[in-house]
């Protein structure tokens, strides 16, 4: 069930983060963004996930989403 819930919870921090960098990717790309954002997100804010429950980890999964892509656009030149 995790997995089940990082996916769905990935595609939604994706989608909203590739609209807020006005990034046009595909839906398989979307995905993986968000998902990596859920896990870089949900590590570095953790402790306040414990304070304030699930809104908390979404939150994180966006902004984690939010820094990937800015990474991506800056070294590969997008």
């Amino acid at each position: 069930m995790p997995i089940i819930a990082l996916i769905i919870i990935g595609a939604a921090a994706g989608f909203l983060a590739t609209r807020l960098m006005k990034l046009e990717t595909d839906i398989i790309t979307t995905v993986c963004i968000g998902m990596a954002g859920a896990l870089v997100g949900g590590l570095v804010l953790r402790g306040l996930l414990a304070v304030m429950g699930f809104m908390a980890g979404f939150v994180g999964a966006v902004l984690g989403a939010l820094v990937l892509i800015w990474l991506w656009q800056r070294y590969t030149g997008k």
